[in-house]
């Protein structure tokens, strides 16, 4: 799952103001993955969220979208915002808890494993993108094409059930978001505004998260 969101027209003007935006950005994403890992607490504890989240996948992700939506319309306004992330956060670990607890009881290393290399991965990208002197603005219209083709070789996938190419899918998904990631740090960088710290932290924590699942299911895969 990937969203493209507005950014403000106010830009940052002072090396002040781009700590502050990078410090609430990040804060924001690290605080998110922990809301997460609540929500996915609260679906292993919780059976009958976790079977209501499998029978009806797509009022699920209505519901947990609902949050973020709303966060996009008050994304100026404190806390009102940052309230209706972290309510989004934890929709989003209700609705991966049951694919948490299925890889939990096949190896609860395997989450390990990929929660390790999907941290890996984004200190490595993240340091490139904030080293790197390259202009990184064309990558967002080429990796949000590729973004576009995998929800419709996904969506294939639904109807052939192939394992081999549910794992090219995945190897896919994490280069993909690979690379939105560096594009999104390299906006947080050049292009966000002081008061797109919300947007700036979905769209990071989004590549995360994408990247953790679509890691996993490689693990998974291989170890198959």
């Amino acid at each position: 799952m990937g969203f493209s969101l507005p950014v403000a027209g106010e830009v940052v003007r002072t090396g002040a103001e781009r700590a502050t935006l990078v410090r609430r950005t990040y804060g924001l994403v690290l605080v998110s993955v922990l809301f997460t890992v609540v929500g996915v607490g609260i679906g292993l504890t919780q059976p009958s969220m976790m079977e209501f989240v499998i029978r009806h996948p797509i009022i699920s992700m209505l519901f947990t979208l609902a949050p973020l939506l709303m966060a996009t319309r008050v994304r100026a306004r404190f806390p009102a915002n940052v309230g209706l992330v972290l309510l989004f956060t934890v929709m989003m670990g209700l609705v991966i808890s049951p694919l948490m607890y299925f890889y939990g009881q096949r190896n609860p290393d395997l989450i390990w494993q990929a929660g390790g290399l999907t941290l890996t991965t984004f200190g490595v990208l993240t340091a490139y993108a904030w080293i790197s002197r390259r202009d990184f603005s064309a990558w967002g219209s080429f990796f949000a094409v590729g973004l576009w083709v995998l929800i419709g070789t996904s969506l294939l996938n639904l109807f052939f059930q192939s394992a081999m190419a549910d794992l090219w899918i995945a190897g896919a998904t994490v280069l993909v978001f690979s690379g939105l990631l560096i594009f999104d740090t390299w906006r947080l960088r050049n292009v966000y505004g002081p008061d797109d710290y919300v947007l700036a932290a979905v769209q990071i924590y989004l590549d995360l998260l994408n990247m953790f699942m679509a890691i996993l299911r490689l693990l998974g895969g291989r170890r198959d």
